[in-house]
């Protein structure tokens, strides 16, 4: 789907109603914006959606017709000009290498698991009961 402007024509009386149905299109999937004139009854929706599926939502509130659908474009991004790069510094503390091994481990009772292994004096103590 592309990014779409969808003129919808809404039979709404009822305060009550025009809230469920704005919440009814916010809810769907892809809608940028919503926009809504009380005096004509028009609901203008901006966004990548599925205009009959929209519509066939709405219809179990109100009344709702599509009046256009169109293709909008986006606004062309004007190239900004290029800015050097920037180098920043930061101070060198304990804190910037969190995964650094520490001497304090050592000297513990839990020391972190590396390469270790276990020697057995006897290799064949093997006790059968």
């Amino acid at each position: 789907l592309k990014l779409q402007k969808a003129v919808l024509q809404l039979s709404v009386h009822d305060e009550r109603i025009r809230k469920k149905a704005f919440v009814t299109v916010s809810r769907s999937q892809g809608v940028t914006s919503i926009t809504m004139d009380d005096k004509t009854g028009k609901m203008t929706v901006v966004g990548e959606v599925d205009t009959p599926v929209l519509v066939m939502k709405l219809r179990k509130l109100c009344n709702a017709e599509i009046v256009s659908v169109e293709v909008v474009k986006p606004p062309e991004k004007k190239p900004e000009p290029a800015k050097p790069a920037e180098i920043v510094a930061f101070p060198v503390t304990d804190m910037n290498y969190p995964y650094q091994y520490y001497s304090s481990y050592a000297n513990s009772h839990y020391q972190p698991y590396g390469n270790s292994r276990v020697v057995v004096e006897e290799p064949n103590t093997c006790v059968l009961m």
